[in-house]
């Protein structure tokens, strides 16, 4: 990419899946102001679908050309966009002053801070209306940084969002509850969920308390199943039912699996989406996998080679691959054939036995399967590490 991408040239394009089928079209950009200078985020974009408009998340992109935007796979949410505090719509800045000019258009690029992230680089400004080249020149985005400016609470809220998920839940715990309730009315679900999985239990109960039925569910829907199912099962028999009759049917039947085994078992420090590779994917096909911007590096650092079907519970599982492995592989290779024998573990295996097995074989991850060899899950090391360490330790590791 030689130059910015001008988001009013974005609005009226197709979205695309990854199949290049369409989907919607694009109507505006979501930004976000920085609290720190840095520049602006640009969350994602505002899409129409059978007339109803939809966010999409810009890590979801993998592609902006002249037929429109190209989608990495996965399924979209469809539910109706809605503005959180602070957020900035692209359109919304156009005509607006700038010294002696107007705004005529927002540059935006790939994030140099942010993996598979974009930022506001650049303004196009001039005099009058419309993208005119005879009367246009495009400046950097801080030489009009007036123009970011979202309030007092807003940008308080806006530096919050930019804190590491586990200062951010230090932080929370001295917030009163209303400060608790906007900060979470300005996150998105996914940033919300990556709060709650650095909070006990207890105080994500009473952070979801404030949202609906329907958000509690949505958000629960993004936290990994391990520590959705923990929070769950400290919930009411009632109010676990509610929430998991909200949720959408493959992830409810999911946490009901995990629902099933205590806590202190394999089953229950298992997440059920580890990345699953059929032994037939190409190596350069798994490492494209590994590379995509939302997998967590914990989940990237191996993958599980399964028969088919490739979701939870698999078929016949076949071993793992490390990343390290597969980066020194031909990339035409087949991943069957650089399948390292780590054995696996049965999810009634108690805890304290998981983590002596995998400081003692020094491993990252380890499968759990059934009695007829099909993948449950995975455990990583950070599981475990969640687990073994003290009550209250993310409390007293911040000083």
């Amino acid at each position: 990419m030689t130059g910015p991408v001008f988001t009013s040239r974005l609005s009226g394009r197709q979205l695309l899946d990854s199949e290049g089928f369409s989907i919607g079209r694009v109507r505006d950009v979501v930004i976000l102001p920085s609290a720190s200078g840095e520049p602006p985020w640009v969350l994602g974009l505002v899409v129409t679908l059978h007339r109803r408009q939809i966010f999409v998340n810009l890590g979801r992109v993998a592609e902006v050309s002249v037929d429109g935007v190209r989608l990495r796979g996965g399924t979209i949410d469809l539910r109706r966009f809605s503005r959180r505090t602070g957020e900035i719509l692209a359109s919304e800045l156009y005509g607006k002053p700038a010294g002696t000019v107007r705004v005529m258009d927002v540059g935006i690029t790939p994030s140099q801070r942010r993996r598979g992230g974009w930022d506001v680089s650049a303004l196009a400004v001039g005099h009058g209306f419309g993208f005119l080249h005879n009367s246009m020149a495009v400046v950097p985005w801080d030489k009009y940084p007036e123009l970011f400016k979202a309030g007092a609470l807003a940008e308080q809220l806006i530096g919050l969002r930019e804190m590491h998920p586990t200062d951010l839940a230090s932080a929370v715990e001295a917030m009163s509850a209303a400060r608790r309730r906007e900060l979470a009315e300005a996150l998105q679900d996914e940033e919300l969920a990556d709060l709650l999985e650095e909070m006990p239990e207890q105080d994500q109960i009473r952070l979801l308390a404030g949202l609906g039925l329907e958000r509690s569910a949505d958000v629960v829907e993004e936290m990994e199943p391990d520590d959705a199912a923990d929070l769950l099962a400290e919930m009411s028999p009632d109010h676990r039912e509610r929430l998991l009759a909200a949720m959408k049917t493959v992830q409810a039947d999911r946490l009901r699996r995990l629902l099933r085994y205590d806590a202190t078992t394999a089953g229950g420090l298992m997440t059920t989406n580890p990345l699953i590779v059929p032994p037939d994917a190409p190596v350069a096909q798994v490492l494209a996998e590994i590379r995509q911007p939302e997998t967590a590096a914990t989940v990237a650092a191996q993958v599980y080679v399964c028969e088919p079907p490739s979701l939870t519970p698999t078929g016949r599982y076949l071993g793992t691959v490390g990343f390290q492995r597969l980066l020194r592989e031909p990339p035409a290779t087949n991943v069957g054939q650089c399948v390292e024998e780590t054995g696996f573990v049965r999810p009634e295996l108690s805890e304290r036995e998981v983590a002596r097995r995998m400081a003692a074989y020094d491993l990252i991850g380890v499968a759990v399967c059934d009695e007829e060899g099909c993948l449950l899950g995975a455990i990583t090391v950070d599981d475990v590490l969640d687990r073994i360490l003290p009550t209250g330790w993310r409390k007293s590791e911040i000083t």
